[in-house]
């Protein structure tokens, strides 16, 4: 018997919700075999336990209403924008880099609104992206005069980055600290919004004097400070003719993601809510899986399989239609409209043969998916010098590959995905800033993957919306 497009296949196997509980992904745990392990059983049940009975950092409602728009981005009617830091640090729960990383993810959605006319959902990788997978469990270094191996740095919620035995052993009490500064970020942002900072009105809320620092080129300053009066007088006009509601742009909607590596905290804030089925992943609006992490039969899979929360999926040029139509029903087995993004990470020379035949199937097979594109993690390199950086030549190059395969395809490109901050870095080499390999060293800050400064972002938004709007 053939399944007809748009329905999952109807497999016995097939795992779906009916076996699922919050941690069923324990007697898998073993399957994926985890970079890192907590030593201290007794402080993880003590932390994990402190953490259940914790208020929840997100709601219900607000995880919904994402799903919503996730669902018109997968009709090609609202565009996702996905970015923050590669791997957040609790030291940075301060208000001026927390200001700033909201400020580039509103000035790229400003972008973005006025180049592909339509709506634009921001969501960022903060108020929680604390871990970070490694390509190897552990690294050699000096300690003592000595040289050892160590665990690798996995992310604040996992261990510290100094290396050092103690620092690198993961400590079941940061997961609490991570959901401190979580709380922090998010209260800050969520009074930030509330007080207007967001009004789509006002974009000089958003200090253009931080635009006037960055070194874009003169025309580049003038095309987004007449973008950003041209936008203010429509929606004037639009609210003068009764086609929009002043709330609607005067307080933005903001969303936060992170990648769910450790899913004891992940557990830990999973619970149903009163007048709703179902269980809900209260950490974050949008979890996500790794490339490294999505294999169907590991933990990871399992436990974000049951939750109600849209889940993101990470997704390389490796992967066979066969397989990802086999991930798409395990996360998604009811075909569920803003529940599934598939965040394609495939390298820029590798996306103009690995994409197509995937969107090809996935289009014929009727699966409801957003698709997103991450023209950063498929697109590292390193100096001779042995920095790990990022081209900004080979992530645009990327992203117009994208865009060209899905509209062969007559598929949407419904988001983007980028690691970036609101400073002044010097990460990511190229982009009209002119950073070159010589100027890594002069503010290398991330502690783990290269990230674009703001003024390489706000350029790659106004690039990427050029590349839409001709295609």
């Amino acid at each position: 018997m053939t399944d007809r497009p748009g329905n999952p296949p109807q497999d016995a196997r097939a795992p779906t919700t009916e076996n699922w509980s919050p941690d069923s992904w324990l007697r898998l745990s073993s399957v994926a075999g985890s970079q890192y392990a907590y030593t201290d059983e007794t402080a993880l049940v003590r932390a994990t336990a402190r953490l259940a009975e914790l208020p929840p950092l997100v709601t219900s409602w607000e995880i919904e209403k994402l799903k919503d728009q996730i669902a018109q981005a997968q009709q090609g009617r609202r565009f996702i924008l996905q970015g923050g830091d590669c791997a957040e640090t609790l030291t940075d729960c301060r208000p001026d880099s927390i200001t700033n990383k909201l400020k580039i993810l509103l000035q790229m959605s400003l972008v973005l609104i006025h180049g592909l006319r339509m709506p634009v959902t921001r969501i960022g990788r903060f108020a929680g992206q604390y871990a970070k997978p490694r390509s190897s469990p552990t690294e050699p270094g000096e300690f003592n005069g000595a040289r050892v191996e160590l665990p690798s740095y996995f992310g604040d919620l996992i261990n510290r980055a100094d290396f050092t035995p103690d620092a690198r052993t993961p400590d079941p009490g940061l997961l609490v600290q991570g959901y401190q500064h979580a709380a922090l970020t998010l209260n800050f942002i969520r009074s930030l919004l509330d007080g207007g900072f967001a009004d789509l009105h006002h974009p000089e809320y958003w200090d253009l004097s931080f635009l006037q620092n960055a070194d874009l080129s003169p025309k580049r300053k003038a095309q987004y400070e007449h973008m950003s009066r041209t936008l203010a007088d429509g929606l004037a006009f639009m609210e003068n003719l009764g086609e929009q509601k002043i709330e609607d742009s005067t307080r933005v909607d903001f969303y936060t993601s992170h990648e769910g590596l450790n899913l004891h905290y992940e557990l830990a804030q999973t619970r149903r809510v009163p007048r709703r089925s179902g269980w809900y992943d209260l950490t974050t609006h949008l979890p996500w899986i790794g490339e490294r992490t999505r294999r169907i039969d590991g933990p990871h899979v399992e436990f974000f399989r049951g939750i109600r929360n849209p889940v993101g999926v990470k997704i390389g040029p490796k992967i066979a239609g066969e397989e990802l139509i086999r991930l798409i029903d395990t996360l998604n087995p009811h075909n569920e409209p803003g529940k599934l993004m598939l965040i394609a990470r495939m390298g820029a020379g590798r996306v103009a043969d690995a994409l197509p035949p995937l969107l090809e199937t996935v289009r014929r097979e009727g699966r409801t998916v957003l698709w997103m594109s991450d023209p950063m993690h498929g697109n590292g390199i390193k100096t001779g010098a042995g920095i790990k950086t990022r081209s900004f030549d080979d992530i645009l190059l990327e992203l117009e590959r994208t865009v060209d395969a899905h509209k062969a395809e007559g598929t949407h490109l419904g988001g983007v995905h980028f690691e970036l901050t609101g400073e002044d870095v010097t990460e990511c080499i190229g982009g009209a800033a002119g950073v070159g390999e010589d100027d890594l060293t002069r503010n290398y800050a991330s502690p783990c993957d290269p990230r674009l400064n703001y003024q390489q972002s706000l350029e790659l938004a106004f690039l990427l919306a050029g590349a839409m709007g001709r295609r």
